[in-house]
């Protein structure tokens, strides 16, 4: 669980696992536009795209429970409002672009009306059947949400590496899972 001074070790894990798979999924979804009908990974990059975005959306889906359960530290005192205020609505924006870009990738595939087979494990069902048009909507949703979704990404970052480097305060060391400085 999070206490009011540092993250817990599962909200931690989510944290980097997810970022990961994000960051692994737009460099395999840049990949995949290029590729043609007879590219080897023509059929397998959607197929491994697909399933690692409906595992990223069961994922986020147990943390926004989680978070609920265990909300986050509290910010630390040295912060200014406007840092605050800057970190509330950059991580609101992450979670909804996140859901739309998930829900949106989701709904490209089953348009058709097919389900969505997760590496050949489970299938999850097409929730709509078949809708004219939807893939090429959802598509134009899950590209623009995407890049502004690494935007904020990229702020986000940015925001931690200042209050390392900069402030030297204990924002980021908070969030890799290490306790705080001595004399801090």
């Amino acid at each position: 669980m999070n206490t009011r001074q540092q993250f817990g070790w599962v909200m931690i894990l989510i944290h980097w696992l997810v970022a990961i798979a994000v960051f692994g999924l737009f460099g395999l979804g840049l990949y995949m536009v290029d590729l043609t009908y007879y590219d080897a990974w023509y059929n397998e990059a959607p197929h491994i795209h697909e399933s690692i975005g409906i595992l990223v959306l069961l994922v986020m889906l147990f943390r926004v429970v989680w978070r609920l359960a265990s909300p986050p530290p509290d910010a630390l005192p040295s912060h200014k409002t406007w840092e605050k205020a800057g970190a509330h609505l950059t991580h609101l924006g992450m979670y909804l672009l996140l859901f739309v870009v998930l829900i949106s990738g989701y709904l490209i595939p089953t348009a058709d009306g097919s389900g969505v087979e997760v590496f050949n494990w489970f299938t999850v069902p097409s929730v709509t059947g078949q809708q004219k048009g939807m893939e090429s909507i959802a598509g134009d949703v899950h590209y623009w949400a995407v890049w502004a979704l690494v935007v904020l990404a990229v702020i986000h970052a940015i925001g931690a590496i200042k209050h390392h480097v900069v402030d030297k305060d204990e924002t980021l060391r908070r969030m890799v899972g290490l306790k705080g400085r001595p004399g801090h």
